[in-house]
């Protein structure tokens, strides 16, 4: 199943889990910032924002069933259909970028930096990009699909799911090295109850973007 027609056809059912730290958000980002959630899903982060006094709001997501999600259950977000590598918006166009959850459905390593560095020429110089998602777990369950799955896909910590999505989860130093080119403020380990109602490993952390 391609992951296009997977997210889509799980765009109804999927309820998303991992935390929004506002009162670190808040504390860096002002009411009247430009915030982008790149990989939006149905539009949850956003609401949460919106409800909180943001209003310079704007989502993007690949899956036109989430996006469908989003406009029944959030009509007044800005919520917009992603269709290729590129941020369609112009340079430093925002205060803030969220980026949660989405590199773990990017398997491969080229399609994650030219995410981040799109992520970087859409932010304004010492925008702030706030991201969370997996790492590397050690538990059986796994280990097992880690190694199952790393000669398939050519990394390990990628897996696929019976139902047939293609997830990954990350070592923290190859995170860092993705993310060097931003300022890091934050990065915190998390424990994380993954969609499916496990737990995994995590990370959030925020970081300012270092270009001039």
């Amino acid at each position: 199943m391609e992951q296009h027609d997977y997210w889509n056809h799980v765009s109804k059912t999927k309820q998303f889990t991992t935390p929004f730290q506002f009162n670190e958000f808040s504390h860096l980002i002002s009411m009247n910032a430009a915030i982008l959630d790149v990989g939006c899903g149905y539009g949850r982060t956003l609401d949460e924002l919106y409800r909180q006094g943001y209003h310079t709001l704007t989502g993007i997501d690949f899956s036109q069933g989430m996006i469908d999600r989003g406009h029944s259950l959030y009509p007044y977000l800005d919520l917009r259909l992603k269709t290729g590598a590129k941020i369609d918006f112009p340079d430093s166009s925002f205060d803030a970028v969220i980026l949660f959850a989405v590199l773990t459905c990017i398997a491969d390593c080229e399609e994650q930096e030219t995410l981040i560095s799109e992520i970087r020429r859409v932010l304004k110089p010492d925008g702030i990009l706030y991201v969370n998602d997996f790492l590397l777990n050690s538990d059986e369950r796994n280990l097992s699909r880690y190694q199952l799955y790393a000669h398939k896909y050519g990394t390990y910590g990628v897996f696929e799911l019976p139902e047939g999505a293609v997830l990954r989860h990350h070592p923290e130093k190859y995170i860092r090295q993705l993310l060097n080119d931003f300022e890091l403020i934050t990065f915190e380990h998390l424990l994380f109850t993954t969609m499916n109602g496990h737990t995994s490993n995590g990370f959030y952390c925020f970081g300012k973007n270092k270009k001039s």
